[in-house]
């Protein structure tokens, strides 16, 4: 038996007590309401007729929580995240042994991630040609709902308690199914960490064909390398890396210059695509040393045939710069922020003639 079971009503509340009689009282209060007994306190479910004034005036000192249902979420995780904050509002959720060791947080975190994945946004940030202001491609990011805090959040949480390959393999879907949804999908970069790579769902072929049957072909996908994790064996991922180009797939280096991405795994990788990190970018044109670390990335990225991206362009002083070294491509509010559809034009801060335009074009970044 399922104990949240599907149910047609959208406009409802959840409370949760610790204490079973609460929620047994209250129940007999509001005939349509059910009660879910769990193995910590128990849930009741009704019409958002029930109110605080109404809990309140039974539960005496007992807490509970109480919130309202999403009603754009799917059961049973509607339910499982209104539990989730329902438990977190009684602020007793670490008196209750809900949390029991120090990873619990972070399980949290990535469960009310999963819970909300329906509600989670897809913005496109575009990548730019600096030569032409063409957008090549656009970098996919995800935006999870508040509640579950920030993708950044998500990830190191991922991260601190081994579930990298699921929140990967969840946004890959989320990013592959919004994309598809498009008038005229574009060339998108989609982040995972090196430990996904090695999973069995990442595998070339298999995930060549996951990308088809969503109607997005490969060659317009192109997986982008994070720096939150070190590659555990560099020769494996590298041998993973080339059965995926021979599928189509484009494959990124993110951050370069900082974290894990050094020349070295650059160059055991031999990726399509370098990012050049944006702390690197910002304050490029007025930084002798910052610029002869571009230098070096141009030349690297000439050596081994990839497209070289500048993150973070924020000021048209660096994007100057940037031209100047050589570098093809960049990204950055300057060139644009992210969207939910991309935009068509999109005009840098005092260069009103610049345009970048979405459409067929000559050049990708697969």
């Amino acid at each position: 038996m399922r104990l949240f079971a599907r149910t047609g009503k959208r406009d409802e509340r959840l409370v949760w007590s610790r204490d079973e009689r609460l929620i047994n009282n209250l129940a007999q209060m509001i005939p349509d309401a059910r009660v879910v007994p769990l193995s910590t306190g128990a849930a009741l479910i009704g019409p958002d007729s029930i109110t605080d004034m109404l809990v309140s005036s039974i539960s005496g000192s007992v807490p509970y929580g109480l919130v309202s249902l999403d009603p754009r979420i799917g059961e049973p995780d509607r339910s499982l995240a209104g539990l989730a904050d329902a438990i977190q509002q009684s602020r007793i959720a670490d008196r209750v042994g809900m949390i029991t060791s120090p990873t619990a947080g972070f399980h949290r975190i990535i469960d009310l991630f999963v819970a909300r994945r329906a509600v989670a946004e897809i913005r496109y940030q575009p990548i730019v040609e600096l030569d032409t202001f063409e957008a090549a491609g656009y970098e996919a990011l995800c935006r999870p709902s508040q509640l579950a805090g920030s993708i950044t959040e998500v990830v190191e949480a991922a991260v601190a308690c081994g579930r990298t390959v699921e929140i990967d393999r969840l946004i890959s879907d989320l990013i592959l199914a919004r994309t598809a949804a498009l008038d005229e999908p574009p060339h998108v970069s989609i982040n995972v960490l090196p430990a996904s790579l090695a999973d069995p769902w990442f595998e070339a072929a298999r995930f060549a064909r996951h990308c088809r049957d969503l109607s997005v072909h490969p060659t317009l996908v192109t997986l982008e390398c994070t720096e939150q994790q070190t590659a555990p064996d560099v020769d494996a991922l590298a041998r993973r890396v080339q059965r995926l180009r021979r599928q189509g797939f484009g494959f990124a280096i993110d951050d370069a210059g900082a974290g894990y991405a050094s020349f070295a795994l650059i160059a055991a990788l031999r990726p399509t695509v370098i990012k050049i990190d944006a702390q690197i970018v910002r304050g490029l044109a007025h930084t002798d040393a910052k610029q002869a670390l571009v230098e070096a990335f141009v030349g690297f990225a000439r050596r081994i045939d990839a497209r070289l991206v500048a993150e973070g362009i924020q000021t048209n002083a660096d994007l100057d710069a940037l031209k100047k070294l050589g570098v093809g491509y960049g990204q950055g509010y300057l060139l644009g922020r992210p969207q939910v559809c991309p935009q068509r034009t999109h005009r840098p801060r005092n260069r009103s003639h610049v345009a970048v335009v979405m459409g067929r074009r000559r050049t990708s970044l697969s």
